[in-house]
């Protein structure tokens, strides 16, 4: 598929998905999460791991609202429905890892998306905003779900409500991302990161990311029953046997994936 708004490559294993429209700090236009949806569903046939970035000086900005010819003609319960849950269940249900590797701005629905991915990692001048309440919405794309999970009530009611800015550095002290990174560093630890999860061992990722986001519902036993479960499924892989081979051999493993 061509693409209008956003760049798709791959290499070694790594497919980078970048948010092509900088001169709007890549705000999400109908065309674009359609893109991102299809670059998404892609993915696993290509890499091992994907990278969501953005272009220019920001991640994303979020919904373009001059997307529509007025605001009586948004419908955004159907907007959301539509388009915005197909294309963040595609990135949540990612079968392979994913990285949000925010550049810069995140706003509204653009710090939702860069939510969505298993791992977040930020530049320091980076910043996320649920800036929804400023224009009189509540936060959407998935922020109700996210933050309360990462950041516990207290702050995500504060971070919903205020509509600050969070700085990459809060966002990682907080637990909200998985980490911030100097800015002239960035570019490079993002390439380490996603090499390293582009050698792992794919399918124990898979189960991984099952595993956790089970545990948010399960009580203990049925949490260690499914660890049980996965494990077995684990232990059954190629994986598994090079790993402890290359464990005992003192040597680097070579997943498969």
């Amino acid at each position: 598929m061509t693409y209008e708004t956003i760049k798709y490559d791959v290499v070694a294993n790594v497919a980078t998905l970048t948010l092509n429209r900088p001169d709007m700090i890549n705000g999400l236009n109908a065309t674009m999460r359609h893109e991102i949806l299809d670059a998404v569903q892609t993915a696993p046939n290509d890499a091992r791991v994907l990278v969501i970035t953005g272009a220019g000086k920001g991640f994303c900005s979020g919904q373009d609202l001059t997307d529509v010819a007025s605001l009586d003609d948004l419908d955004l319960e159907a907007v959301l429905r539509d388009e915005y849950v197909p294309m963040l269940n595609a990135v949540y249900n990612c079968p392979i890892p994913t990285i949000a590797a925010v550049n810069g701005p995140a706003a509204g629905a653009g710090a939702n998306l860069a939510l969505a991915p298993d791992i977040v990692i930020a530049k320091d001048s980076a910043f996320f905003q649920q800036g929804f309440a400023n224009i009189g919405l509540i936060p959407d794309a998935g922020g109700t779900y996210w933050l309360p999970r990462q950041v516990g009530f207290a702050r995500a009611m504060g971070a919903a409500l205020f509509a600050e800015r969070i700085s990459g550095r809060q966002a990682a002290d907080m637990g909200m991302i998985f980490e911030s990174v100097p800015d002239d560093a960035f570019e490079s630890h993002i390439a380490k990161r996603a090499a390293h999860l582009a050698q792992g061992p794919t399918g124990t990722y898979k189960l991984i990311k099952q595993a956790i986001r089970k545990s948010f519902e399960n009580t203990l036993d049925e949490q260690l029953n499914l660890e049980g479960e996965l494990q077995n499924i684990a232990g059954a892989s190629p994986d598994f046997s090079e790993g402890v081979s290359a464990f005992l051999q003192k040597r680097k493993p070579a997943f498969k994936g």
